[in-house]
C-alpha cells in the first residue's frame, strides 16, 4: 500500500475554535456547552475517516494582559473552557473508530491521577485513546493551582521527563495475561503477574501497583507538541504522535526532516503533522470570498490577549513599536517556538510588540498555514506538503464549527481518496491500528512484585 496521510481535527472544549473568532462566525453553531455539539463533530470526522479528535486546553482563560480578564470575557477570546475529559467521553461513546486524544498537564497533577483517567477512558472507549501531554503555559494557570508563579521552562520539562516514567511505569504494571477470571477455581488474576512501581525520583515517589488493567492497545498514545529546544528534546524522547506549526512549505521540509533525525530509531513509527486552516469550496473565487469573510471577523484584542497568554508576559506592558530587549525573550516562559518563530520570520533579534503580531499571526488565520480554494487547489497543496518531505499527515483546524470539518470531509477527503493519499476505510479497532502503531509490549525491567 502507499504511504498515505494521517488526519487529526484540532478541536477546543470551549466557546470558540482554535480561531477565537470563530464564534462571531454566523454559520458557528453556540451550543458549544452541549453534548450534541461534540457528538456531531465527532461523527463528521468519523465519516471522513480522521484518524483523531484532539482536544487542546489550557487552565486558565487568557488573562495575562493587562493582568485582567474583562476584554477576555467581553470579547469570547477562548472565555469559557469545558474539561477535556467530559467532553472528550462524549465524542468517544458517540462513535465508534474515531480515536479521542485530550489534554492534560504534567505540571498541575499528579502522575498516578493521569495514569489512572487515561486508562480508565481507554478502557471504556476499547483502545481509541491518545494523551496530549503539555507543561502549561502561564501564570495564571498556577496561580489557580495555588501557586505563586508557573515553573521556568526547562524546569518543568524535567519534572514533565519524570512524569512520563511514572505514568508508563504504572501503565506497565499488569501483564497482559494477568486476568483468569476463572470461577471455579476462584482465581481473578494471576499475583505473579501484577507488579509495583515502587518509584522514588526528584519530583515524585509512587508506590503502586496500579488499579487499572491494560487496554486492547496495550496503554494511551502518546501526543506532544514540543517543537523548539528543550521541548523538542521531550517530543523526541516520548511523542508517538507530534504536532508542529510549520508557517510555510520551505520551513516545514528542513524542520520535518530535523524533527526526523532527532528522533533517531523511532522516526518511522512517529507521525509528524502541522496545523492548517482549510478554506474549501465548490470554486476558488467563493473559498476567497469565504476567507475573506472569515478574516474580517478578527480583532486586534485577540492577538494581543493570546500573545500574553502563550508567552506569559503582559503585552500591554509594551508599546506597539517598542523591541524587546534581549533579557525579556529569555525571559519568556511560555512557548519558545511562537517566540523563535517571530525571530525568525521577522529576520530581527529583538522584535516589537507589532512583529509578534504579524509574525506570530496569533490569534488570527495568519497563525496557521491557510489552505484556500477548490477541492482540487486544497488537495495539490496537501499533496504537496505531505509527498514533498513536510509532514505525515494534518492537524485539520476549524474556522468555524462545523461548517470547517463538514466542507473538508464533503469536499477534500473524496478527492485525497481518489489520489490514494487516504484512506477509504478504518483498519483495526484501536487507534493504535489506525496509526499504524506498534502495540506497547508489557516490560519486566525495573517492576517489583509485592510479597504478601
Amino acid at each position: 500500500m502507499n504511504r498515505q496521510m494521517k488526519l487529526i481535527g484540532f478541536l477546543q472544549a470551549q466557546n470558540c475554535s482554535n480561531y477565537p473568532a470563530s464564534w462571531r462566525h454566523p454559520a458557528s453553531k453556540p451550543n458549544w456547552f452541549s453534548r450534541e455539539y461534540y457528538e456531531e463533530i465527532g461523527r463528521t470526522l468519523e465519516r471522513g475517516k480522521f484518524h483523531l479528535a484532539f482536544f487542546d486546553d489550557r487552565l486558565a482563560i487568557p488573562d495575562r494582559f493587562g493582568e485582567d480578564f474583562t476584554e477576555t470575557v467581553r470579547h469570547g477570546i477562548r472565555a469559557a473552557k469545558l474539561d477535556p475529559l467530559a467532553v472528550a467521553m462524549a465524542m468517544g461513546l458517540a462513535t465508534r473508530h474515531l480515536g479521542i486524544g485530550f489534554t492534560y498537564s504534567t505540571t498541575y497533577y499528579e502522575p498516578f491521577h493521569v495514569a489512572r483517567v487515561f486508562a480508565t477512558v481507554d478502557l471504556l472507549l476499547n483502545g481509541r485513546v491518545a494523551w496530549n501531554v503539555v507543561t502549561s503555559l502561564n501564570d495564571s494557570e498556577a496561580a489557580n493551582f495555588g501557586a505563586s508563579e508557573h515553573l521556568a521552562h526547562d524546569l518543568r520539562y524535567d519534572r514533565a521527563d519524570e512524569f512520563m516514567e511514572v505514568v508508563l511505569g504504572h501503565w506497565n504494571t499488569w501483564e497482559d495475561d494477568a486476568i483468569v477470571f476463572d470461577r471455579e477455581k476462584g482465581l481473578f488474576a494471576d499475583p505473579d503477574k501484577v507488579h509495583r512501581l515502587d518509584h522514588r525520583g526528584k519530583f515524585f515517589t509512587s508506590r503502586g501497583p496500579f488499579t487499572v488493567p491494560r487496554s486492547a492497545q496495550g496503554h494511551p498514545v502518546i501526543i506532544q507538541a514540543g517543537q523548539s529546544g528543550r521541548g523538542k528534546q521531550f517530543a523526541s524522547r516520548w511523542g508517538e504522535l507530534i504536532f508542529v506549526i510549520y508557517p510555510n512549505l520551505e520551513i516545514a521540509t528542513r524542520q520535518y526532516a530535523d524533527m526526523k533525525r532527532a528522533l533517531g530509531d523511532r522516526a518511522p513509527q512517529v507521525a509528524i503533522a502541522p496545523a492548517i486552516y482549510p478554506v474549501v469550496a465548490e470554486t476558488q473565487a467563493e473559498a476567497e470570498d469565504k476567507f475573506a469573510a472569515i478574516d474580517r471577523l478578527a480583532s486586534p484584542i485577540d492577538s494581543l490577549t493570546l500573545l500574553s497568554e502563550v508567552l506569559n508576559f503582559d503585552f500591554a506592558t509594551k508599546p506597539m513599536d517598542e523591541p524587546f530587549s534581549a533579557d525579556e525573550l529569555r525571559s519568556i516562559g511560555g512557548l519558545q517556538a511562537v517566540r523563535d518563530r517571530v525571530v525568525q520570520l521577522s529576520g530581527k533579534a529583538n522584535p516589537t510588540v507589532q512583529d509578534f503580531v504579524e509574525f506570530s499571526g496569533r490569534g488570527r488565520l495568519k497563525e496557521l498555514p491557510t489552505f484556500v480554494g477548490s477541492t482540487k487547489s486544497v488537495a495539490d497543496k496537501l499533496e504537496e506538503w505531505f509527498t514533498g518531505g513536510a509532514c505525515d499527515g494534518f492537524v485539520v483546524a476549524a474556522t468555524h464549527v462545523p461548517g470547517t470539518y463538514d466542507d473538508f470531509v464533503q469536499l477534500v477527503v473524496p478527492e485525497l481518496q481518489r489520489r490514494g493519499l487516504f484512506r477509504r476505510e478504518y483498519q483495526g479497532e484501536t487507534l493504535r491500528e489506525s496509526l499504524g502503531l506498534p502495540r506497547p509490549q508489557w516490560r519486566s525491567e525495573g517492576r517489583a512484585r509485592h510479597q504478601a
